[in-house]
Parts: C-alpha cells; structure tokens; sequence
C-alpha cells in the first residue's frame, strides 16, 4: 500500500518570524488522522525570518533531527553545545530524561529554513545526548545515504529509536532502490524539486507514505532532495 499526501494537505501556521508547514499533527494543528506514522511523529518544514528563532524550551523522551536546507540554525543548549547547524549537516538531539535547548537565525538578511523531525524512541528515561555530522552532496547524489539509524551505521548519526533515515539526491538519470521489510512503515518526504517514487510523481512537500510494500524506489528527478524513513510499525 502506498498512500500519497500532498504539500497543501499539511498544517500550516504563520505566526510571522516562523513559517512552519506540519506533515503531522502538532501545536494547533490537529488531525487525528495524521499522529504520526509508525514511530515518526514530528516532520515540520520551518522558515524563520531573519534575526528571530525560537528561545529556550524544554523536551523529553524524544529524538529530534534538524536537517537545514538554506541558511544557518544556530543551536545552544543545557548540555553545553553551541552549533551553528548548516545546509548538509544533519544533527540529533536525544532529549532523554529532559534538554532545554534555543534555535535562531543570526543572519540579518537570509531566512532559516530547515526540517524538524521527532521520532520516537525506543527506551525512555536516558540521559540527553548530542550529535552532529556533515554529509557531502556526493555521498548523497544519485543515491540514499544512511544519515540516521540505532546504532549509527554506515557512519551515521546514532538515534535511539527503532528507525532509519536515509537522505538522497536526483536529478535526470540518477536513481536509486532500497529494499524494505514488509511487516515494518516507510515514509517518504520529498525536500524539494520532482521525483518518481515507485513510479508516483511528487515534488517538494509531497510524501509517500508506505505499509506493506518489499521497496521503494526514486527515479526521473528534476533537482530532488528526498528523504525516507524506515519506520517501526
């Protein structure tokens, strides 16, 4: 079974120096449709206006990804870290037992704009860790480079959830399978540009959500950047 959702069927909330589109419910948007799927619960795609970002706030028990497209996040949190989180980066925030943590954008004249992801986690209670790592583009063109799984494989980040995310990039020719269990959800979000997947044309917000299907496969893009999500279901 493959289920396509479209961009402008998502949340929206405009709240002036954040505009954040949401896959799933979250804030005042609320469907009980869409909770989340499998363990994935949180995909919002956020552009924070210039010299603005979001101040200290807390989590817990939650695994949390930042994936910047354009411009610079500028992370600080109780653990100690002060990042600055740029396009190609991809950074893990295991809240654990509690975080507080701030998000801006420094710049004076470029927006942030970047995907916020939650996935739940497999063990509660532990305590918060941080990671960040960079992927090349060339580690990810014309194919899905493993940037998030339990146990960081393959060089990725390490997060404490039954889940994998794999981070591609499609244009023209360029292609790419990955082989899926049956018994477990996939969800693909497409970042930007237009892509098959399993022979479903979507492009920049769409996603594919998957249960029950051995693969998926992306091909035909035109300037893609995708992710997919191997999910517990």
């Amino acid at each position: 079974m493959m289920h396509i959702r479209r961009s402008e069927a998502r949340g929206y909330a405009d709240h002036g120096w954040l505009k954040s589109f949401h896959s799933f419910s979250f804030a005042d948007y609320f469907d009980p449709s869409w909770m989340g799927w499998g363990n994935l619960r949180v995909i919002n795609e956020d552009r924070i206006a210039p010299g603005t970002g979001f101040g200290t706030h807390g989590h817990r028990d939650m695994e949390i990804i930042s994936y910047v497209l354009q411009g610079n996040l500028a992370h600080k949190d109780s653990m100690g870290n002060v990042k600055g989180i740029p396009p190609g980066d991809v950074q893990r925030m295991s809240a654990g037992t509690g975080v507080r943590h701030s998000e801006f954008n420094h710049a004076p004249d470029q927006t942030t704009h970047f995907l916020q992801i939650w996935i739940e986690p497999s063990v509660t209670g532990i305590a918060p860790g941080y990671e960040q790592k960079t992927f090349a583009e060339d580690e990810k063109r014309g194919k899905l480079r493993l940037v998030a799984s339990n146990g960081g494989a393959s060089g990725s980040v390490h997060i404490n959830a039954d889940a994998a995310l794999y981070a591609g990039l499609f244009n023209g020719d360029e292609s790419a399978e990955l082989a899926l269990d049956p018994s477990r959800k996939a969800y693909v979000h497409v970042v930007r540009g237009q892509v098959a997947v399993n022979g479903q044309r979507l492009q920049g917000g769409d996603a594919a959500v998957l249960a029950d299907e051995a693969r998926v496969s992306i091909a035909e893009g035109e300037q893609a950047e995708v992710l997919v999500f191997d999910l517990a279901a």
